[in-house]
């Protein structure tokens, strides 16, 4: 089997995805950093892998932006620009709901699509993955011989001696591996991306996720530490972890193999249905009108009315840019959640600088977490947690918790950290930090 190339539309990118099997499953295959999906079908193990899924499911892959078939960008993007690229390929693609295969640096994506829509995923496997950066990289001087790698020998196929010990001596597999690094992404931007990557940290949104999850690792993969799999099979609720013999990284070829190939089968096809939802991975903001008592009662009733409106009207505007969905309305503050936190940061600061324009001022923070869905409310610890940090912020300040810059890595937008603070009736303390764009 070989499969078209298409291309599906995400905001202004486009990225090429391919559809093929017509099993009864949809699934959907995250790639790691780079890839190309044309140059897939040329490598004999990888070709029987994919006409083994097509056996069973009807099956996505896709080359994120700036990589592979898709189209190049400026700037990479964060993760959840990525989601975006992922859902879009869903939607081309005609699958309202999905089963993620998640690979090595595909998996932090892929965790946060499921804990963000739950309702779109309806299993979740992930091979060689991590939820930190330093499972695959552990230091510095590490991550720094892959740049020399990359920019003295990007192309050649040397980097197989880490990604695939057992082809080290395979001369068609070491040129079939390097044209895949020249297809995937050009020698800046696979170092660009690797920056982008060595700020993913999704390890604290691990519990949010609701889907059933196999969890499958080599021993002794030479890539990404077995204890990155670990860790992603304790913290997820109900993983399980499927731990395999073997050094390679790459999931087609070596021993183990076929294991790998099977348990992906077995799970999938004998998967229960998942639980309903009511609990969501979201971006939660908060915003409120500096010193509203002293000003309402300066102004007069009318006066304030007149100005709560215009108020209210900037916010829906801007909760409409970005994505936003509005929750309620707190008398002169507004309770949102995003889907994405980079939207929620921009849709923050959007919203403080066009409100001045009013003559006042808001304060704004966000956090993400998990929330649980209360009809047309939410409510959770995710929920407390951003009201304090709202509560915490100054006149046109906008607070992040934490979890929200771990989450935004890639995206550009900048932090000052603002100290650790107790957080009124949450456990523990918290780093707070400000945002800027």
């Amino acid at each position: 089997m070989q499969a078209v190339t298409q291309y599906a539309k995400s905001g202004d990118v486009h990225i090429a995805y391919q559809a093929f099997g017509d099993g009864p499953l949809n699934l959907v295959m995250v790639p790691g950093f780079v890839s190309n999906i044309e140059n897939y079908w040329d490598q004999p193990d990888f070709a029987r892998f994919l006409n083994r899924l097509a056996g069973y499911a009807r099956v996505i892959t896709f080359d994120k932006r700036g990589t592979g078939m898709s189209d190049r960008v400026a700037e990479l993007p964060g993760l959840d620009q990525r989601m975006d690229d992922l859902r879009a390929v869903m939607d081309a693609g005609g699958m309202e709901q999905a089963a993620l295969l998640g690979i090595s640096e595909g998996a932090p994506l892929s965790v946060l699509f499921a804990a963000t829509y739950p309702d779109r995923c309806r299993a979740l496997i992930l091979y060689g993955s991590f939820s930190r950066f330093s499972y695959w990289f552990p230091t510095e001087e590490a991550l720094g011989q892959f740049f020399t790698y990359v920019e003295q020998s990007w192309g050649t196929g040397g980097s197989v001696q880490r990604f695939a010990p057992s082809r080290a001596n395979d001369a068609a597999f070491q040129r079939w591996w390097g044209r895949n690094e020249r297809l995937g992404a050009s020698p800046a931007a696979v170092t660009a991306l690797m920056r982008m990557n060595s700020q993913i940290d999704v390890s604290s949104i691990l519990p949010a996720v609701r889907v059933p999850t196999l969890v499958i690792h080599r021993t002794e993969d030479k890539a990404v530490d077995v204890e990155g799999g670990r860790d992603m099979a304790a913290h997820i609720p109900g993983a399980r972890l499927v731990e395999l013999p073997g050094s390679d990284h790459i999931f087609y070829v070596g021993e183990s193999a076929d294991k790998i190939a099977e348990a992906i089968e077995e799970f999938l096809t004998g998967s229960r249905a998942p639980a309903p939802v009511d609990r969501v991975l979201a971006t939660v903001l908060f915003t409120d009108i500096v010193s509203s008592t002293e000003t309402a009662a300066r102004l007069g009733d009318q006066r304030w009315r007149d100005l709560l409106e215009h108020h209210h009207a900037v916010i829906r505007r801007n909760l409409a840019r970005f994505r936003g969905h509005e929750v309620k309305t707190t008398g002169d503050g507004f309770l949102a959640t995003f889907d994405g936190p980079a939207r929620g940061v921009r849709c923050a600061h959007a919203i403080a600088q066009e409100i001045k324009s009013l003559g006042i001022e808001v304060r704004a923070g966000l956090h993400t977490g998990e929330c649980e869905i209360i009809g047309d409310d939410v409510g959770g610890i995710a929920v407390h947690i951003g009201a304090r940090v709202a509560s915490l912020a100054n006149a046109g300040e906008v607070l992040v918790s934490g979890t929200v810059k771990d989450l935004v890595a890639g995206s550009g937008l900048r932090f000052d950290e603002r100290g650790t603070y107790p957080l009124k009736g949450i456990p523990g303390e918290w780093r707070i930090f400000t945002a800027a764009v």
